[in-house]
């Protein structure tokens, strides 16, 4: 029954998402917290459509500049503002962007581990003060979440007595700030809550409560450098239909 069910989704996610018709090779630039739903949507994608996925991941920041620089890529996903940004420099085609996903940022500690107080803005604050060594991504790799806490400390006047505690991580699927965490070299890193997820040995505390969360959208869109425009079409139909709704819950996200 499982094998006839799965057939019966692969038949009906070709049918919805243009078959086996002229396969392309498509290039997708991914920001790092959509690696993991990506990946699983884009290998069903793969398997009913024939269609090719050439994906590489890494921080919002770069992936923008490199679409910027007008390199060729079929489809690229990014969070927060920069579709919006690369649509007013003509980089993106007018028109072709979707929400596929939504998230937040929360902290993580290892497995089994003393998990910090974070449910209320003042418990987050005093938490913050008492760790020893807390893990966020580098803000000059130009991850958004490190980018993001890096003018949060400055609101709330900490960044001078933050500084030394913290443990910066590169960003990337490569280098995610979590990693600290398992080897021991931070109390608890914090980063969007699917980077959390993806590392082994990591246990999601919740995400950051109040003024202090980041709710981040990620965006999949066309560049003006795509070839294959008809099947990037396709799967951003197939990252934004209601199927993909439980692939993104599973990973840490909300859909849209």
């Amino acid at each position: 029954m499982r094998r006839l069910a799965a057939v019966v989704t692969i038949f009906t996610f070709a049918l919805a998402f243009g078959g086996h018709a002229q396969a392309a090779e498509i290039k997708a630039l991914v920001s790092t917290a959509m690696k993991a739903p990506f990946e699983e949507i884009a290998a069903q994608f793969e398997k009913a459509t024939g269609h090719q996925i050439i994906a590489t991941y890494g921080p919002t920041g770069p992936l923008t500049k490199r679409i910027s620089d007008g390199e060729m890529a079929d489809v690229v996903i990014l969070g927060g503002e920069s579709t919006e940004a690369l649509l007013g420099q003509g980089r993106i085609v007018a028109g072709s962007n979707a929400a596929a996903a939504h998230g937040k940022i929360g902290a993580g500690v290892a497995k089994g581990a003393p998990k910090p107080d974070i449910s209320s803005e003042a418990a987050f604050k005093a938490a913050l003060l008492n760790a020893k060594a807390i893990a966020v991504t580098d803000p000059a790799g130009g991850g958004s979440s490190g980018v993001y806490f890096s003018k949060l400390f400055e609101k709330m006047g900490l960044a001078e007595t933050l500084k030394p505690k913290l443990r910066l991580a590169a960003g990337g699927p490569n280098g995610y700030a979590a990693t600290f965490v398992v080897k021991g070299e931070a109390d608890f890193a914090m980063q969007p809550i699917p980077e959390l997820m993806a590392v082994p040995g990591i246990e999601v505390v919740g995400p950051l409560p109040g003024a202090f969360q980041n709710f981040t959208t990620y965006s999949a869109s066309i560049p003006a450098s795509a070839q294959e425009v008809d099947a990037a079409k396709a799967l951003i139909k197939a990252l934004t239909a209601p199927s993909a709704a439980a692939t993104y819950k599973s990973k840490g996200l909300e859909p849209g």
